[in-house]
């Protein structure tokens, strides 16, 4: 396949899902999700923090039971942070978290400045997704991506191919894959681009694959797929895409897939 190089970016060629995938087998990082609201376990249905389901008192139980289960990595996210709620009970739900189990957890949520950055990271969490001052403030993003490489990835979550900002409350008038390459164009020390269709997130429909092949054509820097993944045919196909990671929430909550059948057919 042909590329061009810009930057510090990779322009592949668009990436059709008609086109034939790679006949070997690539393996995909499971990011099993826990969205925090209040300090208790939720998901929210198209980011609607008034459709919210709770699944438990305990984040460190359920990040125990992930674990357990075979989970090498977990996704939490700070939805009071995001919203701009008192931020208290899930700092003291992640602290729980961390405390609970041995494994990398990255933290996305209201990680808007400096400060925020550089206590979290303190706390223990290996990476931090930055989602709306990534957009807001480009520059920014890329120096503290600098200056901690390796340990900021960027949220871009979109609807209808827009960015969404603010705990998905706000619409922009910038499209993901404009973004993303305008980030890899500032900085080569992103840990990676988690995608959020917010159309398909807590829904049990299946992700976007039209729009994570598009996120994964505009640059070289690796992509997450979040929001949608709801059965095993699902997880197959974004092996076969090659995606390097997901993030995986309702279905698991749902029972709708077992996380150790989702390891096993990623080969994570």
């Amino acid at each position: 396949m042909e590329s061009r190089q810009t930057a510090n970016c990779v322009i592949f060629p668009p990436f059709h899902l008609n086109q034939n995938y790679p006949l070997e087998r690539s393996s995909v990082h499971i990011w099993p999700a826990i969205d925090l609201r209040y300090g208790k376990p939720v998901r929210l249905q198209q980011g609607d923090y008034g459709r919210a389901t709770v699944f438990g008192d305990c984040p460190a139980t359920m990040a125990k039971r992930w674990v357990d289960a075979g989970a090498k990595r977990l996704h939490l996210v700070d939805l009071d942070s995001a919203k701009g709620d008192d931020p208290a009970p899930n700092s003291v739900a992640v602290k729980s978290i961390l405390a609970a189990v041995n494994v990398p957890c990255q933290l996305g949520g209201g990680v808007r400045d400096d400060e925020s950055i550089q206590r979290l990271l303190g706390l223990g969490l290996a990476r931090l997704v930055v989602g709306s001052a990534a957009l807001k403030r480009p520059e920014w993003f890329a120096a503290m991506c600098d200056a901690n490489p390796g340990k900021l990835a960027a949220g871009i979550d979109a609807r209808n191919s827009m960015v969404a900002t603010d705990g998905w409350l706000e619409i922009s008038q910038t499209r993901a894959t404009d973004l993303s390459k305008r980030l890899c164009e500032l900085t080569s020390n992103i840990a990676a681009i988690i995608y959020t269709d917010i159309a398909k997130d807590g829904m049990m429909q299946g992700p976007n694959f039209e729009g994570l092949a598009e996120m994964a054509a505009a640059t070289d820097i690796p992509l997450v797929a979040s929001g949608g993944v709801t059965t095993i045919s699902d997880v197959r196909k974004l092996v076969a895409m090659n995606m390097p990671a997901c993030i995986i929430g309702r279905s698991l909550y749902d029972g709708a897939m077992q996380l150790e059948e989702v390891i096993a057919i990623a080969g994570d």
